[in-house]
């Protein structure tokens, strides 16, 4: 007697290790037990967050599996990451590299495997960010002994620079490139090559690429040139490892929310979120003028869709953390944040949207670097106490004067 899905999903398991090649496998084994079963059952069990985190994540992959089965769309997609620091997950876990993530070749493998029997072309683009310590060089002996090796490009975000001609004209150098600088020279590539669409993404291996499906509906099915993941919706599958931010992440977020408004006003509540899709043509506007080249380019790219007045979708996906090597966490928390309150500012007042000009100044008179911040993140003004997050951003709770007023205390006090 054959089980019941009810009974897949309670035996399933409860954790999934990123670094494991045998959670992989399982993963994928799992799917393939589920995906006969009605849809619709497999996704409300799958949105249930009591479910094992491995039937929650399979449940997502076998919807997205269900819909490039169905799609009968000649597609051509540039899936595009950024490296720096990569180079222990690069390589295989072993005991003396246990953060090994593998990631080229598991990304390889998932799109493989989704696209198989469809008439969707895809391509990986992995952009070296000037990293120190060789990801390039790894990633490109990985691309050589790998099967899919034509389907694998590895560019050099130094090798690109000084450029005449935008997207790169204004980076000087691969030094002065946050991530950001990578991204707009892989999807640049991707566009001579000829691409539809871009997907962008991390380098590690949070996001199971299988759920890639789940981005091409709303595109293929209603029209949206814009679909951006996020991992704020009560469908979504989070898993963080640990806590990164102090009770002050309220306060940070305010100003975000407040000089962004444009942004977060339309409940784009994951503007960071590595997994979205842009249309070709959404991409050749962005590309002719960014104006970051660093962690906020994401907020650039939005700012610059609103400003084209296009409208976006959003959908629910499984991401998990992989906390160990991030880069926000080796380069520091704060100094990743200090890039995307000032890098928000850049994009809002050159994309000319709708924002919070005050806030946008104080922010930029007063967080003079990431020390500034550090002195924030730990403590909370009153007024913030006891706010909602869907509430923090409004200045009538708390204004762009106050929040001044506090950042000031903060740094006499400190």
């Amino acid at each position: 007697m054959n089980p019941s899905l009810n009974s897949i999903c309670q035996l399933s398991r409860q954790s999934f290790d990123l670094t494991s090649a045998s959670d992989q496998t399982y993963l994928y084994d799992l799917v393939n037990r589920i995906h006969s079963f009605p849809l619709e059952e497999i996704i409300k069990l799958g949105n249930d967050t009591s479910t094992p985190l491995s039937f929650r994540i399979a449940a997502k992959i076998s919807d997205s599996k269900h819909y490039i089965e169905s799609c009968h769309h000649k597609l051509k997609i540039g899936v595009v990451f950024a490296m720096w620091g990569e180079q222990n997950r690069l390589l295989k876990k072993t005991d003396s590299n246990p953060n090994g993530e593998d990631l080229l070749n598991v990304k390889v493998d998932q799109l493989a495997w989704l696209f198989n029997g469809s008439k969707i072309d895809w391509k990986i683009y992995a952009v070296d960010d000037g990293c120190p310590y060789g990801s390039g060089d790894i990633a490109e002996s990985i691309r050589k002994e790998s099967e899919y090796a034509d389907q694998i490009e590895v560019l050099f975000l130094e090798k690109a620079l000084p450029a005449d001609q935008p997207p790169l004209q204004n980076l000087v150098s691969a030094d002065d490139s946050r991530k950001g600088g990578a991204i707009l020279l892989g999807c640049e590539k991707a566009m001579r090559d000829g691409v539809d669409l871009i997907i962008y993404t991390d380098a590690d291996n949070s996001v199971h690429l299988s759920q890639i499906g789940l981005l091409l509906r709303p595109h293929l099915e209603k029209g949206f040139k814009v679909v951006l993941g996020n991992r704020k919706d009560p469908n979504a599958v989070l898993v963080k490892q640990e806590n990164r931010w102090g009770i002050g992440i309220k306060a940070l977020r305010h100003m975000q929310r407040m000089i962004g408004v444009s942004i977060f006003s339309r409940d784009i509540r994951d503007s960071q979120a590595a997994f979205k899709l842009y249309h070709k043509d959404i991409l050749s506007e962005i590309l002719k003028n960014p104006s970051v080249y660093d962690f906020s380019f994401d907020s650039d790219w939005i700012a610059c869709v609103i400003a084209m007045e296009e409208e976006f979708a959003k959908v629910p996906f499984a991401f998990i953390d992989s906390f160990a090597e991030s880069a926000s966490i080796v380069q520091g928390p704060m100094t990743t944040w200090e890039t995307l309150l000032k890098g928000l500012v850049k994009a809002v007042r050159a994309r000319k949207i709708i924002h919070n000009e005050e806030m946008a100044n104080i922010v930029m008179e007063k967080i003079n670097s990431h020390h500034d911040l550090d002195l924030l993140i730990n403590d909370l003004p009153e007024e913030l106490m006891d706010v909602e997050d869907k509430d923090l951003g409004k200045p009538e709770i708390m204004s762009p004067k106050a929040m001044g007023a506090w950042i000031e205390y903060k740094k006499i006090n400190q």
